[in-house]
């Protein structure tokens, strides 16, 4: 990946141990193989156990550092002689943010703003922060948090002067199998024969962990410094899902829970005078930089997207069939022991 010396960079991700964490770490160790891989995270249960899957004699390159993005001082410590940073902690859990506001305060936007200062005095080059579909025209106290970080983030380029740190963001929609995803709680609740549905107009985008982590991955790449990129990704229907885990489960209709969407939007449309469109995602260019915005056009290509677009998960291009879910879910093979084997059943 060109911009990077992977044998020669030290990586740190944030919330390390976490799903995209975990895999994070995964295709790094095997297809990059960076100097030194740094898991920075707060649970030391968590990381004892993700040293366990990656035994130290095989990984030698492979660190773990205690810590919490509150903390500044830790993370000055951290970000010590660190090339590249994936910031990835984050309190995500929608209802928990609603009722412990200043949490998720603490640590989605005072800690990003720490992390912001501790890359810039500790010379760390580039920074890809994960963002969230919900900080686009948010409704709940979670995407605000995370609408903020953004900002923070694609400010910082201003913010860091003369220094060469350069910050952008990753922007996607709901992670397959990830911790809080939907699979689980459907899988959990199949052999009561009845699935809660919030309501069934609802539709979401729809990202698999090994596609979360490449596209990061691309983005440090493709990275000039302020861009919010946004993946083309496929939309589903919850009741469409639903229906491919328990084909046989009846939809209870229990109501939109709060600070909960009919449909995400990942490109708003007052953002879309600034968004360029290339053939897997977008690129929402940044109000102060210090390129030019016609130049970065010609030479990375893509094109501008109409005034008046938006990117909604209810008007896209690519749905999500029941078979297609099945195979991103990893339900292909699944088993109902009440009713069998369901692989291959037709739901209309």
């Amino acid at each position: 990946m060109s911009g990077i010396d992977w044998s020669e960079s030290t990586v740190l991700v944030t919330g390390g141990t976490g799903s995209f964490g975990k895999r994070f770490t995964e295709t790094v160790l095997r297809d990059l193989r960076p100097r030194k891989l740094i898991i920075f995270s707060r649970d030391e249960l968590k990381q004892h156990e993700m040293a366990q899957h990656f035994p130290q004699r095989e990984h030698p390159n492979l660190r773990y550092f205690i810590g919490d993005v509150r903390d500044k001082e830790r993370l000055y410590r951290a970000f010590d002689g660190v090339d590249v940073v994936v910031h990835a902690a984050a309190l995500k859990q929608v209802p928990a943010a609603e009722y412990n506001p200043m949490e998720a305060i603490k640590t989605n936007v005072l800690g990003a703003a720490n992390i912001i200062d501790a890359a810039i005095d500790r010379g760390v080059k580039k920074v890809v922060a994960l963002s969230t579909d919900k900080a686009a025209a948010p409704i709940n106290l979670y995407g605000a948090t995370k609408l903020c970080s953004d900002k923070l983030f694609v400010a910082g380029n201003s913010y860091a002067g003369g220094h060469d740190t350069r910050f952008s963001v990753v922007r996607y929609g709901n992670v397959v199998g990830s911790r809080g995803s939907v699979i689980p709680f459907f899988l959990d609740r199949r052999h009561l024969g009845v699935l809660p549905i919030t309501d069934e107009r609802m539709t979401r985008f729809w990202i698999t962990l090994d596609q979360g982590v490449q596209f990061v991955l691309d983005s440090l790449h493709r990275m000039r410094g302020g861009e919010i990129f946004v993946p083309k990704l496929p939309s589903m229907r919850v009741t469409d899902l639903a229906r491919a885990i328990a084909p046989d489960c009846r939809l209870e209709i229990v109501g939109i829970r709060p600070g909960e969407k009919l449909h995400e939007v990942m490109v708003p449309e007052d953002d879309a005078r600034s968004t360029l469109e290339y053939d897997d995602h977008y690129r929402i260019l940044p109000s102060f930089h210090d390129w030019d915005a016609d130049d970065y056009y010609r030479s990375n290509g893509g094109e501008w997207c109409a005034d008046g677009f938006s990117y909604s998960s209810d008007v896209n291009e690519h749905w999500l069939a029941t078979d297609e879910l099945r195979k991103m879910a990893g339900l292909e093979a699944l088993e109902d022991a009440d009713a069998g084997v369901v692989d291959g059943v037709v739901v209309e």
